[in-house]
């Protein structure tokens, strides 16, 4: 019985990308992601004693800005040489032989597959047989997994392949290949590389996807990492996910359906980020927010776009500023009863723009509650003394009132308004 270790498209020190820098963002917690969630790998390695570690292509991300990202990965590959396990390294398009003019000596322990033809590696003392070929370019459109040996007899023979499969959205179609050209090998797994989100093409024999080890995107959300394969005494595999990432990328999706004031949208957002940082488990997020939903609040929302987004980010920033990170806010509502709100331009566009930003002015609401006085004074007595008739709250949300009247009546067919 042994254990090993299928990881892919590690990208290391490849920037995330999207996160926009603010006061409180946590910025050093994840700038080394990559090499933290590399590290993790490694860790993982020592700490199961597995026989060998196999990466499935896209070690980088194209060639080095210095020589540090290879020196870091050599220092790496010696931690695992210290505890004698072998590393199976193939190139993919971002780390073909003609795209990194830079290069270092590696330790023994890491073996690169040839990029002219399919080579085969033998571990004898674990009867296995790997088989796989890098990329010679960064545009391979052949399906390479053709031209790869037979299964060994009497062996475990494991594939290595960096390409699209039969194709997937999001994905430069490399190397294709089809399920039932892989299956005809006789191997008794493949260890694929190239798609980052995990997906088992087959369950027996077993032909996996890891996914990347740590995501770099808001494309690349959710639990990130590789797969651990144990193969037992009989020659059976399977594998488990093992998640590497240090951080996560997630969508939260907040509904304000029938919400008419600030207060309870933010307490609806509130519970979505709360939500969203439990079910994470301790994990740091990086966070999109979608608006979302018929509201009173759409006009406000979109001609505010920079209030509530910094608002938002400060109701990360109360759970912890190494907590979250609000990566952007997107406004997905609708007006009440109002189709297509969000693409009036002209006048009507600077009426919602002139309501939406009084509606946050505290010196243009006080204004307003000034020029209220003498109407408020023509109330019936019992009113007088109704102090909320006197607050900037009510103020604001008589505010989205008017504009949604407003919007009823100017969006109107003339031929229905002139009816009336």
């Amino acid at each position: 019985m042994f254990k090993f270790i299928h990881a892919a498209d590690i990208h290391l020190d490849s920037p995330l990308r999207g996160l926009e820098r603010y006061e409180g963002a946590p910025v050093d917690s994840v700038r080394q992601a990559s090499r933290r969630a590399m590290e993790n790998m490694v860790d993982l390695a020592i700490r199961e004693q597995v026989a060998f570690v196999i990466i499935a292509g896209d070690l980088f991300d194209g060639d080095w800005k210095d020589y540090n990202t290879g020196l870091y990965f050599v220092r790496q590959m010696a931690r695992l040489a210290e505890s004698r396990i072998t590393v199976f390294l193939l190139k993919g398009n971002h780390d073909a032989a003609n795209k990194l003019t830079k290069s270092l000596p590696l330790p023994d322990n890491v073996k690169v597959f040839a990029h002219k033809s399919p080579q085969t590696f033998r571990l004898d003392q674990f009867n296995v047989s790997v088989h796989g070929q890098s990329f010679a370019t960064g545009d391979v459109k052949d399906d390479l997994s053709a031209n790869y040996p037979a299964g060994e007899s009497g062996r475990v023979n494991i594939g290595v392949l960096h390409t699209c499969a039969s194709g997937r959205d999001g994905h430069d179609s490399y190397a294709p290949c089809k399920l039932e050209g892989l299956l005809s090998k006789g191997y008794q797994y493949w260890a694929l590389g190239h798609i980052h989100k995990r997906e088992i093409l087959n369950k027996e024999p077993l032909i996996v996807f890891p996914g990347n080890i740590q995501g770099r995107h808001i494309r690349e959300a959710g639990r990130k990492g590789c797969s651990l394969v144990t193969v037992d005494h009989r020659g059976s595999v399977s594998e488990e996910f093992v998640e590497l990432g240090v951080m996560r990328w997630e969508s939260v999706s907040v509904d304000l359906s029938g919400v008419k004031t600030e207060e309870e949208a933010f307490t609806q957002i509130s519970s979505g980020l709360d939500t969203a940082l439990q079910d994470a488990e301790g994990m740091p997020l990086a966070v999109r927010v979608l608006l979302t939903g018929e509201t009173a609040l759409d006009g406000v929302l979109r001609s505010a776009r920079k209030h509530w987004t910094e608002s938002i980010r400060a109701l990360g920033l109360e759970r912890g500023s190494e907590r979250i990170w609000i990566e952007k806010v997107r406004v997905e509502t609708t007006g009440l009863s109002v189709e297509g709100a969000e693409h009036f331009d002209g006048p009507l566009a600077e009426l919602l723009a002139v309501i939406g930003e009084t509606a946050l002015d505290v010196d243009a609401l006080n204004e307003l509650q000034d020029e209220l006085a003498d109407l408020r004074s023509r109330l019936p007595a019992e009113l007088h003394e109704a102090k909320f008739l006197a607050s900037n709250e009510w103020v604001k949300n008589s505010l989205v009132d008017v504009q949604q009247v407003l919007l009823d009546k100017l969006t109107k067919p003339l031929s229905t308004a002139g009816k009336q």
